[in-house]
């Protein structure tokens, strides 16, 4: 008799602090936004010619295929085997080129991304760039968070890719989230 009584006294002490913790009002945070790269160019920069071409490809890539909308370009830059872990697109070219196509219109060609670039990093056959990505919380306020992609580079073609879009995400043209 006596476990129980101690059980249900505990359980009711478990409860009623939980009940307290999530009455209190928790703090509002404010998180400072990524910084923006101040030069783009000098991102595409590295001592070893071979990074320096890799980042020059993704860069270029992104400028003109995912920036862009040209999807028919995708063959200059993407392996026609392209491998994809994005859950919402098919792995190969042509299905990179498909979402694209049904994603955004094509735009005139910049010189430079159009999205705020926080960095670009080269390792051996891997490339990663760092967006900053405004979105709006359930009350309609921005706030500011990262967004990345990845890429495995290839007999001088991009070979895979990886970056956090979940399953339930809507396709996305990720133009929209240029911080305005």
């Amino acid at each position: 008799m006596m476990k129980k009584t101690i059980a249900a006294a505990l359980m009711l002490a478990a409860g009623s602090m939980s009940t307290t913790a999530y009455a209190e009002e928790a703090p509002r945070v404010t998180p400072t936004p990524p910084s923006i790269a101040p030069d783009q160019a000098a991102l595409l920069q590295s001592d070893d010619p071979q990074l320096a071409a890799h980042k020059k490809l993704v860069y270029d890539m992104y400028r003109i295929v995912l920036q862009g909308g040209y999807a028919d370009r995708a063959k200059e830059f993407i392996r026609e085997d392209y491998i994809q872990h994005n859950p919402n697109v098919s792995s190969g070219r042509a299905a990179l080129e498909a979402y694209v196509r049904s994603t955004r219109p094509e735009r005139p060609l910049k010189d430079t991304l159009e999205l705020p670039v926080v960095s670009m990093l080269a390792e051996g056959d891997m490339v990663t760039i760092a967006f900053v990505r405004p979105e709006k919380d359930a009350s309609g306020e921005t706030y500011y968070s990262t967004w990345f992609d990845m890429f495995r580079i290839q007999d001088g073609k991009i070979a895979e890719h990886w970056d956090p879009m979940l399953k339930t995400d809507p396709p996305i043209d990720p133009n929209d989230k240029k911080v305005k």
